[in-house]
C-alpha cells in the first residue's frame, strides 16, 4: 500500500525539479549565446546602410526647398536659403496644373487595380480549384510568360492598339490588366488559395453554392492579404510606370505623373531641377501613404503565400 501510494508522487517530483531547472538552463544558454559586441556591430551596420539608402531621398527633399542654382553646389542635408518657390512654380509651370497629371495617374492606377484584382483572382480560383483539361499545361505557360521581357511584346501590342484606335488614350494601359496579363499576381493568388482548406468549398457546395458563389462568398473574403498585396504592388508599379505612358500617351493633356516630371527637363535648354524635385516629392506622397497604411497587409500576404 505504501509503495502504491508513493508511485504517483515520483513523476510529480521529477516534473517540479525539471521545471525549476529548465528556466535557469535556458537563461544560461541565452546568456552564453548573446554577445553585446556583435549585436552592437550589427545595429551600427544596419543604421549605416539605412542612412546610405535614404540619403538620396532626403537630399531631394532638401533640394526642393533650395534655389535651382544652389542645388548641385551643395550636397549637405542642412537647408540654407529656404524657398517655397519651387512648389508654387512647379504646380503651374506646365500646360496644365500638376493636379491634372495626378488625376490622370489616379484614373490609370484605379483602372489597373480593379482589372488586376478581378481578373487575376478569377483566374487564380480557376487554376487552384477547378479541374479542366489542360490545366497544368496552361498554368505552366502562364508561369513562362513571367520570364518574357515587356520589350518583346511592346511592338506587337502597339500595332494592335494603334489599329484599335486606342493610342493617346488610357485604354492600352488599363485593358490588358482586365485580361489577367500580370502572371505574377495570378501565381501569388493561386498559392494563397491552395493554402485554404478545401472543406470550405465542400461545405459551400452542400449548401447549394456554385463555383461563382463559392468564390464570391467564401474564397474572396479570405483572400484579403493577397488582394491587398496585389493592390499595393499594382499601385506602385503603375504610378511609377514611365515607358508605357511614354509610348501610348502623346497628348500633354493625357500625361501621367512620370511624363509630367520629365517635362521639367529640357535637353536643349535649361532644366528646372528645383521644380522637378518639388513635384517629385508631391508625387511620392500617395506612394508613401499607400505603403504606410497597407504595410501590414503586404507583409501578411507575402508571408502566408505558399503555406499549405
Amino acid at each position: 500500500m505504501t509503495e502504491i501510494a508513493n508511485e504517483p508522487a515520483e513523476p510529480q517530483v521529477a516534473n517540479l525539479v525539471q521545471a525549476a531547472v529548465t528556466p535557469s538552463a535556458r537563461s544560461s544558454r541565452s546568456a552564453r549565446t548573446y554577445n553585446p559586441v556583435v549585436s552592437t556591430i550589427k545595429h551600427v551596420l544596419l543604421i549605416a546602410a539605412s542612412l546610405l539608402m535614404i540619403y538620396p531621398l532626403l537630399w531631394m527633399l532638401v533640394s526642393s526647398f533650395r534655389p535651382t542654382d544652389e542645388i548641385f553646389r551643395n550636397t549637405s542635408l542642412i537647408p540654407t536659403n529656404i524657398t517655397f518657390e519651387n512648389y508654387t512654380y512647379g504646380w503651374s509651370a506646365l500646360d496644365q496644373p500638376f493636379s491634372a497629371y495626378l488625376l490622370n495617374s489616379g484614373i490609370v492606377v484605379l483602372g489597373c487595380i480593379l482589372g488586376n484584382v478581378v481578373s487575376c483572382s478569377l483566374a487564380a480560383y480557376a487554376f487552384a480549384r477547378l479541374k479542366f483539361r489542360g490545366r497544368t499545361i496552361m498554368f505552366a505557360i502562364m508561369l513562362l510568360t513571367i520570364m518574357i521581357p515587356y520589350h518583346v511584346v511592346l511592338v506587337p501590342q502597339y500595332i494592335l492598339f494603334q489599329q484599335f484606335g486606342w493610342v493617346n488614350t488610357f485604354l492600352p494601359l488599363i485593358v490588358p490588366k482586365v485580361l489577367a496579363t500580370d502572371s505574377f499576381f495570378v501565381f501569388l493568388m493561386v498559392q494563397f488559395i491552395r493554402g485554404l482548406p478545401k472543406e470550405l468549398d465542400e461545405a459551400a457546395r452542400i449548401d447549394g453554392c456554385g463555383h461563382f458563389n463559392t468564390f464570391l462568398r467564401i474564397i474572396l473574403p479570405l483572400m484579403v492579404p493577397a488582394v491587398a498585396t496585389t493592390t499595393i504592388f499594382t499601385f506602385i508599379w503603375m504610378w511609377n510606370d514611365f515607358l508605357s505612358s511614354l509610348i501610348y500617351l502623346t497628348d500633354p493633356k493625357t500625361y501621367t505623373v512620370p511624363l509630367a516630371l520629365r517635362a521639367f527637363l529640357d535637353s536643349t535648354g535649361s532644366s528646372n531641377w528645383g521644380a522637378m524635385f518639388a513635384m517629385s516629392i508631391v508625387s511620392l506622397i500617395p506612394v508613401f501613404l499607400a505603403f504606410l497604411f497597407g504595410q501590414r497587409f503586404l507583409i501578411r500576404g507575402i508571408a502566408t503565400t505558399g503555406i499549405k
